[in-house]
């Protein structure tokens, strides 16, 4: 990977290698926060740096650890200062670049928010406000240096927006591609196995996975960027709670910080999904489609980690939306969730492909 302080990069193809972003689309960055290496370097600091929470042990990296797929795997949700638990399954950082919107429900538009809200969160990093994370930042040498050289400000002229930049900047050459499935689908080698092969099929046709984890002829980024109501979750909220979560929501005006609390604190509210954010009845428990890249490295899986290997994940789908023969069906669930009858060789094989998604190794970019 390259990069230099005076020539800023606006194309994720500029800064990395070829190889890393085989199955990928081209990607543009934002006009007001190109990648140069120093801001990589000074985002990851930034990123692994526990003194940003309020008991000075947790950072970003708390949950989103590199050798766990940039997750917190194998924990069902999240935990913050003083081992607060939350309502949501970490997502993965990697291919975050390509997210269209933030969070499971979509509630930032891009990474320089998001990287906003995990600080002041009283579940994750339980910080009253940024300005503890300036007053270090503004006095620590090493900053000091590393801010002159990026953005070339003194310290007193460092404000948050400068930090969730390179934050950002350093989330977004997580990349991974250049999987097995990319050399075979994208160039032709012979690298899947015949189950493997088989599972694809059943992925494309009798699965119907494709309909949501999108594959073009020429990339593949394994998600529509949407939000979907799959089934999970609704066992953990009764009729009568949803009428007077969604009646509340609908009659509140709250704000973006609100909403953030609200869903990491309470478990029926997480449930919302995305009607939390936009107020659309319509969607009532739908959460964002996740990339299925690296996804044997990520479990468990689902918006609130409650299946934990793939084959359940491929159960729950085979069952029409539910994780158990006797589970209750969801009466919000989104079109085209309907049951598979897949038998259970066509279940092995679908798992199978599913694990050659997995990358090349995005140990270290720098």
């Amino acid at each position: 990977m390259s990069g230099c302080k005076d020539k800023p990069k606006f194309l994720l193809s500029e800064f990395l290698e070829k190889d890393l972003i085989l199955g990928l689309p081209q990607l543009e960055l934002p006009k007001d926060n190109p990648i140069t290496k120093e801001k990589v370097l000074l985002g990851e600091k930034l990123f692994t740096d526990s003194r940003f929470s309020s008991t000075g042990k947790v950072s970003c990296s708390t949950c989103h650890l590199q050798e766990r797929g940039f997750t917190d795997s194998p924990l069902k949700t999240s935990e913050g200062i003083d081992k607060k638990t939350g309502t949501r399954n970490a997502p993965t950082i990697i291919n975050a670049a390509y997210n269209l919107t933030q969070f499971w429900d979509g509630r930032s538009p891009d990474l320089e928010d998001q990287a906003l809200h995990p600080f002041v969160n009283p579940v994750e990093m339980g910080l009253k406000d940024h300005n503890p994370i300036l007053k270090i930042v503004r006095s620590d040498p090493e900053y000091i240096k590393a801010f002159k050289n990026v953005f070339d400000i003194p310290p007193e002229k460092i404000t948050i927006t400068h930090v969730v930049k390179s934050i950002a900047a350093f989330e977004r050459v997580i990349i991974s591609s250049n999987s097995r499935f990319d050399r075979w689908y994208f160039k032709g080698e012979d690298v899947l196995t015949s189950q493997e092969k088989k599972g694809f099929d059943i992925f494309v046709n009798k699965g119907r996975c494709l309909s949501c984890h999108v594959v073009e002829y020429t990339t593949a980024l394994f998600t529509d960027g949407k939000f979907h109501n799959v089934g999970v979750g609704i066992n953990n909220v009764s009729e009568e709670d949803i009428a007077r979560l969604s009646k509340e929501f609908l009659n509140a005006d709250y704000n973006k910080e609100t909403v953030d609390q609200k869903v990491l604190a309470d478990l029926k509210t997480s449930e919302l999904g995305r009607f939390a954010v936009t107020r659309n009845l319509s969607e009532l428990g739908a959460f964002k489609t996740p990339t299925l890249r690296d996804i044997a490295l990520t479990s468990p899986y689902m918006h609130d980690g409650s299946l934990k290997t793939l084959e359940e994940v491929v159960d729950h789908y085979n069952r029409g939306g539910a994780s158990s023969d006797n589970e209750k069906i969801n009466p919000y669930l989104s079109g085209g969730i309907r049951p598979l009858n897949l038998s259970a060789d066509e279940k092995r094989s679908l798992v199978a492909f599913l694990k050659t998604m997995t990358g090349k190794k995005f140990e270290k970019f720098l």
